[in-house]
């Protein structure tokens, strides 16, 4: 069994449908655009023939986050809700600029909430996360236990 899986983003996907043709398994079905990681064998295939680049090979298992210090992430924390805080203020401006200010906000949030360790799903910080929204009113309880049963976090 091959150590990688194949991914799609959605975002840049133009349903050129190469993959189709070239999955030896019929993974890269493209009537929910979701490729069904248990047909994937991870021959990479269908991610060399897309011509959007949409797919990717992602590794079957992820390497434990970096260890921060917790001042460091705390940092992190502060910067990722003054981003947050601007891209909602440029969101309000008139004219093409506030497009761009929004977009750049966005953009640094996210490496942001990468290094702090948000976007890994087997960090921590996700697992505090999970913990924490379960209990809102408009989250699927159910989900949220099936992802903290379901992925192996790093403690």
């Amino acid at each position: 069994m091959a150590e990688k899986y194949a991914v799609r983003n959605l975002s840049l996907c133009t349903k050129d449908c190469l993959c189709l043709y070239v999955c030896p398994t019929g993974a890269t079905d493209t009537e929910n655009s979701v490729i069904d990681v248990k047909k994937c064998l991870g021959c990479g295939a269908c991610a060399e023939a897309c011509p959007s680049h949409a797919i990717s090979m992602m590794p079957k298992r992820l390497p434990p986050q970096q260890e921060k210090d917790e001042n460091v992430v705390e940092m992190l924390d502060r910067l990722i809700r003054s981003k947050t805080v601007s891209e909602k203020i440029a969101s309000e401006m008139p004219g093409i600029l506030s497009a761009a200010v929004e977009r750049s906000n966005r953009l640094m949030a996210e490496d942001l909430c990468r290094e702090a360790g948000y976007m890994l799903p087997q960090s921590r910080q996700t697992k505090a996360f999970l913990e924490h929204i379960r209990e809102y009113p408009d989250i699927p309880k159910d989900v949220v236990e099936m992802l903290l049963e379901t992925i192996k976090f790093h403690e």
